[in-house]
This record gives C-alpha cells, structure tokens and sequence, in this order.
C-alpha cells in the first residue's frame, strides 16, 4: 500500500491539451486526465482493459462506429484491442483505469498514439 499525492505525480502530455498523472500499482494504472474542449482522441486500441470514468465535463467516445456522450454519473468499459477515439465537448476531467498495468504511461513520458508516431 502506498500514499500518494497526485499534484507531486509528473504530469504527461498525452497530446496537445491532454494532460494527466498515472498512479501505477502491481495490476492497474488509474490515469487522472484533464482534456481541454474541442481536442480530438485520434483513433487507437491497447492491450488494457479500460474504464473511462468522467469526473466532470462531457466527453464523446466513438467506439465500434457509435457515438457516446460520458458525463459525470456515467461510464464505459473498453474492452482489449477494440479501436476508439474521442471529443471533449467540454474541458473534462476523467478518470481511466487500465488493466493490465499501461507500461507507456511510466515514468514522464508517453509512447503517442499510432497516427503521431513517426516511421
């Protein structure tokens, strides 16, 4: 078990306007994310399980071609490889929990999504 204060956590810049603190434990990460309006989630998939909570905000989710709107008092669960990808409608914070562990979210820096990966 462990104590943690979040505000001394690195903060990743997942991608422009997207910013967050991991807390990794033996199994999960949870991932504290801010997301400013009208910033785009490009397509992805992981390996992880996730549950995408929204603390506060709206967030539009396009999973399997269908459009969802997260507020506060909702959630999604994402299963393993399925392809997604998001709006903030509004500034957001959120809530992500992954299983297994996202590796890529270790340390003070993030791997990027697929499409800003250069070859």
């Amino acid at each position: 078990m462990g104590f943690i204060k979040l505000d001394q956590l690195p903060e990743l810049q997942i991608a422009k306007g997207i910013y967050g603190r991991a807390v990794t434990a033996d199994c999960v990460t949870v991932f504290h994310a801010k997301l400013e309006k009208g910033v785009l989630l490009p397509e992805h998939s992981h390996h992880n399980e996730q549950v995408v909570n929204v603390i506060e905000g709206e967030l539009e989710l396009i999973v399997k071609g269908e459009t969802y709107s997260l507020v506060p008092g909702t959630a999604m669960v994402l299963e393993p490889n399925v392809p997604h990808s998001g709006r903030a409608v509004t500034d957001c914070l959120v809530i992500d929990v992954f299983h297994p562990v996202r590796k890529d979210f270790a340390g003070t820096s993030f791997g990027g999504y697929p499409s800003e990966k250069k070859s």
